[in-house]
């Protein structure tokens, strides 16, 4: 392999690196922050966990899981105050739109995403 295909090849594998982790910040996401043997995390992933991602919601803001204990990826450094589990935390152009804490059962979380979805659906588009 020559050097210049050698540099090309690394530029563009940069250039992805850097796009997709702007793309990862700037969409709009659910973030659950989760930890192993939290059993309300646990009655989310049985009850609402097969099925988010092919609803209306999880197309709009597809789910993103974290663990509680993990280092923070740095698109979610902004996210602070999270101590209980699940939490979820409706993210656009990088920024908190929204969160709730706890899980108590699949009609009060889709209550409330609902509210949350529609502070999300009235910010701005992202710029830049």
């Amino acid at each position: 392999m020559s050097v210049r295909k050698l540099w090309l090849g690394l530029a563009l594998a940069l250039v992805a690196l850097t796009l997709g982790s702007y793309a990862t910040a700037r969409a709009d996401q659910l973030v659950m922050f989760e930890q192993v043997g939290c059993p309300y995390c646990a009655a989310w992933n049985r009850d609402i966990g097969p099925t988010y991602n092919s609803t209306d919601e999880g197309k709009h803001a597809p789910l993103r899981r974290v663990d509680l204990h993990a280092q923070r990826p740095a698109d979610l450094q902004s996210i602070k105050g999270v101590i209980y589990t699940p939490t979820f935390v409706l993210m656009h152009c990088g920024n908190e739109v929204a969160r709730i804490t706890g899980y108590s059962g699949a009609e009060l979380f889709w209550e409330l995403l609902d509210v949350d979805m529609q502070k999300l659906r009235a910010e701005p588009p992202c710029k830049g």
